[in-house]
């Protein structure tokens, strides 16, 4: 079985990649994927979510067990099989490439293809440069506040 993603940023209006995957795959190589597409480094941490319909988080795949929470099974990256986690066409998933900022890529699973494999993800379609890996924090709160205001100013208006 063959699972195609799309990924977009709300960052970069014109990016968009698509990545096809076997659905025996893991989170991580469907992670290493995404990244040669958009040429970041692999040595970043992040975590993939698990989402609704409406993007809110349900459960956290990691790239490390941070051992935060005994209580809470640890999902790895590396352990866990896509199919195991997604079942269906229209699964959301966020992937969280810059922790300091929370800045994300918004992941669908488009395409479910039966009767087929695939040896190595593939990328698909690559349209539009990827937003930057990492920002300078002061920077990005700079470019929030003054974005929180131009739609406060737009609100009153």
């Amino acid at each position: 079985m063959i699972f195609n993603f799309r990924i977009v940023s709300d960052e970069v209006e014109n990016f968009r990649r698509e990545i096809k995957i076997d659905a025996n795959s893991t989170f991580l190589d469907l992670r290493n994927a995404i990244y040669d597409s958009v040429g970041y480094d692999k040595n970043q941490m992040c975590s993939f979510f698990l989402c609704d319909g409406s993007w809110e988080k349900l459960r956290e795949i990691t790239l490390e067990d941070m051992d935060l929470d005994a209580s809470e099974d640890a999902y790895l990256m590396e352990d866990t099989i896509l199919s195991d986690e997604i079942e269906d066409e229209g699964q959301r998933l966020i992937l969280v490439f810059d922790y300091m900022t929370d800045r994300s890529f918004f992941i669908e699973m488009k395409e479910l293809q039966t009767g087929r494999s695939l040896k190595d993800p593939v990328c698909s379609l690559a349209i539009g440069k990827a937003p930057a890996q990492t920002v300078d924090f002061e920077e990005f709160e700079e470019k929030t506040a003054a974005k929180t205001k131009a739609v406060a100013t737009d609100d009153m208006g």
